[in-house]
């Protein structure tokens, strides 16, 4: 059933889009694999080798931390692919003069690429989904399962200087409310195995007073949703100057669970999935923490535009190769390759490091350059139509 409708979608497709997909797909599937190779070995499979020289890294588990990488760096393949590709198949059909021959019998330049634009497109959706849902839980696996062979804490390198503010109504000694604010300001120096170390509350709940609580651990309570903090003092100041102090071994603090949550943020924005990011920013926002917002929110944004370059490389690379003026070596189409990626993705990084600073807004930060070249390829795509 499945191949007679498989079979049944191929047959409806125009027999110039068949043999052009025929064409394509095989470059393509070669050229992402040689490239996922390429990189896995710059990327990971060198540190690997380090480490089972230097740390007695197992071979089975440096076998399993390269097939858990492999989802990353397929991600980045598969838009080089894309163009390598594209450019390949159209430059040796432009040189065997078959698109001449396509061009004699009133085929334009449009509906030629128009193959490797929807299959450009497949790709773009291809990479979007891999980006969300494959590479951000092989990433952690990865992580995980390298940190534990190393015998290193898994939480010993996140959460450091943990920061968070919360706001809302303070009341006056009556019970009203007196307006809204900073009504905590929350300080740990460290998140490691659950717990918060060298903890500080400034407590502005209550208007004319200011309260102070400084502990060396603060633990989560799920059940009762309070902190508990444990051997640490607790300093009350009043508007008349008036101050007391008091000791304590455990005091339940009602504080809710953002610390801790603030905490447990990946710091790379590409062990996130969209869903995550789009929580990694509502408590950035909620800390107050300005700068880490606008940068996830870059992040965000560069979730779908960063599989739209197998588009962008798909339109570039076909124009390119059927310009009818366009012949030249597969060395200098490989050269030509590398300095259309490198173009891309530098301006691509200024883009997005102008959004991070803030110079633009997120959202145009991400789309410009996709925009842009997008533009570019149009021209190009004009030009060869003449």
């Amino acid at each position: 059933m499945v191949d007679r409708l498989k079979r049944a979608t191929w047959m409806r497709l125009d027999l110039l889009d068949r043999w052009l997909l025929k064409e394509l797909l095989g470059p393509l599937l070669f050229f992402i694999a040689l490239f996922t190779l390429l990189l896995l070995t710059g990327g990971v499979m060198f540190e690997l080798v380090r480490q089972m020289v230097d740390k007695n890294l197992p071979i089975t588990i440096a076998v399993q931390v390269l097939l858990f990488s492999i989802p990353r760096w397929l991600a980045f393949s598969v838009p080089i692919g894309t163009l390598m590709a594209s450019l390949f198949v159209f430059t040796r059909l432009s040189a065997n003069s078959e698109l001449t021959a396509l061009r004699s019998l009133g085929i334009t330049t449009v509906r030629m690429i128009s193959a490797a634009l929807a299959l450009s497109m497949v790709m773009t959706l291809f990479t979007f989904v891999l980006n969300d849902v494959v590479v951000p839980r092989s990433q952690r696996y990865a992580e995980v399962t390298l940190k534990r062979s190393l015998g290193r804490s898994l939480a010993s390198e996140t959460g450091r200087d943990i920061i968070y503010p919360r706001f809302g109504t303070r009341f006056d000694s009556d019970g009203e409310e007196d307006g809204k604010g900073l009504n905590q300001l929350f300080y740990s120096r460290k998140f490691q195995d659950g717990e918060m170390a060298d903890v500080t509350v400034l407590d502005f709940t209550r208007s004319g007073f200011t309260q102070m609580l400084r502990a060396d651990r603060a633990i989560w309570n799920e059940d009762q949703a309070s902190w508990d903090f444990l051997d640490g003092q607790i300093l009350t100041l009043a508007a008349n100057g008036s101050s007391t102090k008091a000791d304590f071994d455990r005091y339940v603090y009602p504080l809710g669970s953002g610390p801790v949550r603030l905490a447990g943020i990946e710091k790379d924005a590409v062990n996130m999935t969209v869903a995550e990011a789009l929580q990694a920013q509502r408590l950035y926002e909620e800390a107050g923490s300005i700068k880490e917002a606008r940068k996830i929110r870059v992040r965000i944004q560069e979730k779908f535009t960063v599989p739209m370059a197998c588009l962008v490389f798909g339109l570039f690379g076909a124009t390119l190769g059927a310009q009818p003026s366009y012949r030249s070596s597969r060395s200098f189409s490989f050269v030509l390759t590398l300095g259309i990626i490198a173009v891309y993705y530098v301006i691509g990084f200024s883009f997005s490091s102008l959004g991070v600073k803030g110079t633009l807004p997120p959202i145009l930060a991400a789309w410009l350059p996709v925009m842009l070249f997008l533009g570019a390829g149009g021209l190009l795509l004009k030009q060869a139509s003449r």
